[in-house]
């Protein structure tokens, strides 16, 4: 499997000024869950987030700073229950961290401006994307926008 270091639109740059903010204003600024997925690594429960089902075209942006992460030109259906995409918006939009949670080796994904949890990242599932990548994101991380208003 390609690590995230090794394969393209990855760097730990962020695009934007870096976010921080103390646990305390972060939970003045979210919602419970949005708390609990975004500052606390969690996830949400499969098919229930609103995006994970949706081709509306726009521009996805992370829910606590409002960085653009994705597009809807690179979400696909991959009928995880969650939202999926082959690549992020640009380099240096999200950052990589091991993650050895919940029994399981895998790439944790966060926004590289804030640094909240979205969700994880996936490789050689066979979704014959460009990248055979599958950022796979909790809806609850992301605000979607129509493209003229990012």
């Amino acid at each position: 499997m390609n690590t995230p270091e090794n394969t393209s639109k990855t760097t730990s740059e962020p695009v934007d000024a870096p976010v921080e903010k103390s646990d305390a204003q972060w939970r003045e600024e979210l919602t419970p869950e949005e708390y609990r997925v975004l500052r606390q690594a969690g996830t949400e429960r499969p098919y229930t987030g609103e995006y994970w089902d949706t081709h509306t075209e726009g521009v996805y942006q992370c829910r606590a700073c409002g960085t653009q992460l994705f597009t809807s030109k690179e979400k696909f259906d991959s009928h995880c229950g969650w939202p999926s995409f082959w690549a992020p918006l640009a380099e240096g939009t999200v950052r990589y961290l091991h993650d050895r949670t919940m029994g399981m080796d895998r790439v944790e994904v966060r926004c590289a401006t804030c640094d909240s949890h979205l969700g994880h990242l996936f490789e050689g599932e066979g979704y014959g994307t460009p990248t055979d990548q599958r950022f796979c994101i909790n809806s609850i991380s992301l605000r979607l926008v129509n493209p003229e208003e990012s």
